[in-house]
């Protein structure tokens, strides 16, 4: 497992304490785990992803990712509409391990509200967040 330190955790995008992480494009949020989170699980073998047009609250669990240790709920960082899945978790789940932020990410929702963002920890906060 990673030191603190060692971990890729980019400063442009928001961090839930859950370990999911919000990437935002206009009023579009790409949603996936972190770097902390996929090297806590270890190799991952299978991701559920909710469906297009399916809708979250903040905190809904919106899908689970399995790994050779465990099993954990996903958590939605922020309200919206699901605009796009990532389809290729489906043959390749290891993509969340390999690249948790440009091949490995989740699912994409059209944001409901903006200020949920507010909610969330940039990298200082999180990694703070980490040591406890």
């Amino acid at each position: 497992m990673k030191e603190i330190n060692e971990l890729n955790l980019p400063e442009n995008l928001k961090y839930s304490k859950d370990h999911e992480w919000v990437g935002v494009e206009g009023d579009v949020a790409t949603i996936g785990i972190n770097d902390y989170a996929q090297d806590q699980l270890g190799e991952v073998v299978f991701v559920e992803v909710p469906e297009v047009g399916d809708t979250f609250d903040a905190e809904d669990e919106f899908g689970t990712v399995e790994s050779v240790k465990a099993v954990s709920e996903l958590y939605c960082p922020i309200a919206g509409e699901v605009v796009a899945i990532n389809e290729d978790l489906e043959d390749a789940p290891e993509l969340v391990n390999e690249s948790p932020y440009e091949k490995g990410w989740i699912m994409k929702i059209k944001v409901a509200d903006a200020s949920e963002l507010d909610n969330l920890m940039d990298k200082a906060a999180y990694f703070e967040m980490l040591k406890g």
